[in-house]
């Protein structure tokens, strides 16, 4: 059972979510929070699975409220979505390099919604290639300090270093097996190796380290190699 703890000031939209998320038999709501400071309260109490996290909250916002969980050694294995009303900026990008999985607008469909807290609780993240080449992209392009190699790659094998490319480009584990001919199994394997070898909390954060250390460009397009 994936536990899930939600987090918003509008009892309405907590109320939806919860009716809906209730309503699949591997997913339950074990507690919800109206402000930052309460969800990192109830995130203590609770260990779930993974939080919902509204941005725009009084008192405590979601972006601070998601530092202090992920910054909780108890709450490692807890994983956070952020969600918003509005459009992907810089903001996001840092909640990305915090360590948080994934974000979500408010007007997700259903079906998809439930699959992002699956997608999440498994150790995926909320990036699709499009997203991620217009969110890390555009925003490092931006950045005064260009990216460049990070020592952090020394210790990577070749192969690792392609596969984390290819995580900074938005693929999947399934999607990186088709391109580099290797089993899904393998993929993921490598996927795993990176992030421990590189102490990255989760793929999110490989993806912002990717760019950041030049293993894809910030203006790489479909069509062009890692």
């Amino acid at each position: 059972m994936i536990r899930v703890l939600l987090a918003d000031d509008q009892a309405l939209v907590r109320a939806g979510f919860r009716a809906l998320l209730d309503s699949a038999d591997d997913i339950q709501v074990v507690a919800e929070a109206a402000d930052g400071g309460e969800a990192v309260r109830l995130a203590r109490a609770e260990r779930p699975d993974v939080v919902l996290m509204d941005i725009r909250m009084p008192g405590e916002d979601g972006l601070a409220a998601a530092a202090r969980i992920i910054a909780e050694p108890s709450l490692a294995g807890t994983r956070i979505i952020i969600l918003t009303t509005f459009d992907l900026d810089e903001y996001i990008f840092e909640a990305l390099r915090s360590g948080v999985s994934g974000f979500l607008v408010k007007d997700t469909e259903p079906r998809d919604l439930l699959q992002a807290v699956r997608v999440v609780h498994g150790g995926e993240a909320l990036l699709s290639p499009g997203i991620t080449r217009r969110l890390i992209a555009d925003y490092t392009k931006n950045r005064r300090r260009a990216p460049r190699p990070s020592p952090r790659l020394n210790g990577l094998t070749d192969r690792e270093r392609e596969v984390v490319a290819l995580v900074g480009r938005g693929l999947s584990n399934e999607e990186i097996a088709a391109e580099l001919v290797l089993s899904p199994a393998t993929a993921k394997t490598h996927v795993s190796r990176s992030m421990v070898k590189l102490g990255v909390r989760d793929r999110a954060q490989l993806v912002v380290l990717a760019y950041e250390s030049a293993l894809v460009s910030p203006g790489w397009s479909g069509d062009q190699a890692p």
